[in-house]
């Protein structure tokens, strides 16, 4: 059913996610014997990242030309991934001050032994926006350092003259070879995203969400608040389109990254759907998705201050209102400062409880559910990357 081309793409996706459900909530642990697929997916996506994002970044920083109106849309686009983090914390806290998720748990301060991991200095995350080895980088897949590499050649090509179009002309025909190869992927979505659907419902199981319920409330509400409110305000206003046509859009990128739970592995479909279903150019895509995907953290800020008001009612701790704003400035500022490092979801957590005076071992609370979560807040972090390449390339005067 689901490889019958009549079905749109989308829709076969959407049949695969609903029956990984079923199947994961009726066979329960005999569902592992498909995890094979949902992994062997992940691996594909995986496997498109740096050489798509290289290409495309190499192309699209020639293709500006100018390396002030490069300078141009990367301020652009920064300031709108800070802007509407700092909204996406607000929303976050709101939410938590009205359904005070934690009021009732009554914890103790070390009732939950949790280890914090180091957060870097500021110093080490600018020395690591420069790669000393671009190609171990991209072994790595450092992205930050990918991105910065790519921008400098790509700048490089177009100011070496003629000499540099020959390798202008091989990343174009090696990025048009990865959005091939990007299609040829995304055919097996729907059998990827069933099998990890069906993993994760039977690892985790129902009955994980009944004593967080709130907690999941609130970030799945705030999530569909910041989406309708700031996406589809931002996409009226700047792009002058209807909200509607911007969500139908970017559906693949979204149940990707809802499904993988991972920004980077939804990169590849997110760009395929900027220049394919909204018409962002190549330029444009090429810089500001893969930035985002490194640095926007919508869904994870939201997250942020949702599980901070959490652990200060769970521990009968006030936060006030000076406390929230720190929260805001300190989830804000981290969105960027913990680009490229693991776990970077858990690192800002951390940071912002430590800026506020919160226990860390409050951290543990959200553990059970935290693959709950991060399906929410890594989808609103992917189709905020798409909302901001549309509302850049609307005012660097495209046509969308």
């Amino acid at each position: 059913m689901l490889a019958n081309k009549k079905i749109p793409l989308i829709w076969q996706i959407g049949i695969g996610f609903v029956l990984g459900i079923a199947a994961g909530v009726i066979f329960g642990d005999k569902v592992q014997y498909v995890d094979p697929i949902g992994q062997v997916f992940l691996a594909l996506l995986k496997m498109l990242i740096v050489p798509l994002v290289f290409s495309s970044l190499v192309v699209g920083a020639a293709s500006i030309g100018d390396p002030r109106d490069l300078g141009r849309i990367g301020i652009k686009t920064l300031v709108l991934y800070l802007a509407t983090t700092a909204v996406a914390i607000v929303i976050g806290l709101v939410l938590g001050n009205f359904l005070q998720p934690g009021v009732g748990l009554a914890l103790s301060e070390g009732a939950a032994a949790f280890k914090a991991p180091e957060a870097p200095s500021i110093k080490k995350v600018i020395l690591d926006l420069f790669p000393s080895n671009p190609i171990k980088a991209a072994a790595d897949g450092v992205m930050l350092q990918i991105i910065i590499f790519a921008l400098f050649l790509g700048v490089s090509a177009v100011l070496a003259g003629e000499k540099g179009k020959p390798l202008i002309s091989f990343f174009d025909s090696m990025a048009e070879a990865m959005y091939k190869l990007t299609g040829i992927v995304m055919k097996t979505a729907p059998y990827g995203v069933f099998a990890l659907i069906a993993v994760t419902v039977a690892q985790y199981g129902i009955s994980v969400l009944a004593p967080f319920a709130k907690v999941i409330l609130a970030v799945y509400a705030g999530c569909i608040i910041h989406a309708l409110v700031v996406y589809s305000g931002l996409i009226t206003v700047f792009v002058k389109k209807s909200p509607f046509w911007f969500f139908k859009g970017v559906q693949a990128p979204a149940l990707t990254a809802f499904v993988t739970r991972s920004s980077a592995a939804a990169l590849p479909v997110s760009m395929e759907a900027a220049q394919k279903n909204l018409g962002i150019s190549e330029k444009v895509s090429s810089f500001v998705l893969p930035l985002g995907a490194t640095i926007n953290m919508d869904g994870t800020a939201l997250y942020q201050g949702v599980c901070a008001l959490f652990v200060a009612q769970a521990y009968g701790l006030p936060l006030t209102m000076g406390a929230q704003l720190n929260i805001v400035l300190t989830a804000t500022l981290a969105s960027i400062g913990t680009a490229g490092v693991p776990g970077a979801g858990l690192i800002m957590l951390t940071l912002v409880l430590t800026a506020v005076g919160l226990p860390l071992e409050g951290a543990a609370l959200v553990a059970g559910i935290d693959a709950v979560l991060d399906m929410a807040r890594t989808c609103i972090n992917v189709v905020g990357d798409s909302c901001v390449a549309a509302v850049v390339a609307s005012t660097e005067g495209e046509k969308l």
